[in-house]
């Protein structure tokens, strides 16, 4: 199973068909399974709808930073990673935008497949976004600091993006879901045993 195609909600409890709450949004079905389909789709619009603005303050910030007094005292490899920065975080309103675009124009019959791409999106966003701001970063802590507290801050900012972005999930997923003797390299914990 790809990992990019479950999505766990947080609910106040399971649904009725709790065998549904187990599985990943791909092996839900578009009739049966409507209810948890939209409820996993709203709950992911809940938080694109939270995500989705801090994105765009970013990206207003980036594309006014050239106007700054500043400015000019960025070198050229600041004035790369600025480039990186604000085209990413536009890359990354796009994606997060994605699932939007597909709830309002998209197949209304085919719910699980809308939300396996949705979630692909946002994840792609979330990529994007960390782009945007290592490199924004990068800019900032690069006019400020001299060159080796510059790119000590940078790997630190790296690390902790990478271990709360990343590693934490990785981690809270395997704690949730032990692989059990029949599903050894299923890595999910659900369904029948691989045939």
């Amino acid at each position: 199973m790809a990992p990019d195609s479950s999505f766990s909600t947080r609910h106040d409890g399971p649904p009725a068909d709790s065998a549904s709450w187990s599985r990943s949004a791909d092996q839900l079905d578009d009739v049966q399974d409507r209810a948890e389909l939209r409820g996993r789709y709203d709950m992911l619009l809940q938080e694109l709808r939270v995500l989705l603005p801090g994105v765009q303050i970013l990206v207003a910030f980036l594309l006014t930073a050239p106007f700054a007094q500043r400015f000019d005292q960025v070198d050229d490899l600041g004035r790369l990673l600025y480039g990186v920065a604000l085209t990413f975080g536009l890359f990354a309103i796009l994606a997060f935008t994605t699932p939007i675009a597909l709830h309002r124009f998209g197949e209304r019959a085919a719910r699980s497949s809308r939300l396996v791409l949705s979630i692909r999106a946002t994840r792609v966003g979330i990529a994007f976004l960390g782009i945007s701001l290592m490199a924004a970063f990068a800019v900032i802590v690069r006019v400020v600091y001299d060159p080796l507290a510059a790119g000590l801050l940078i790997g630190v900012v790296a690390i902790v993006m990478a271990s709360t972005w990343i590693a934490l999930p990785q981690l809270t997923h395997a704690h949730s879901h032990p692989a059990q003797p029949h599903d050894e390299g299923r890595g999910n914990g659900h369904g029948p045993p691989p045939t």
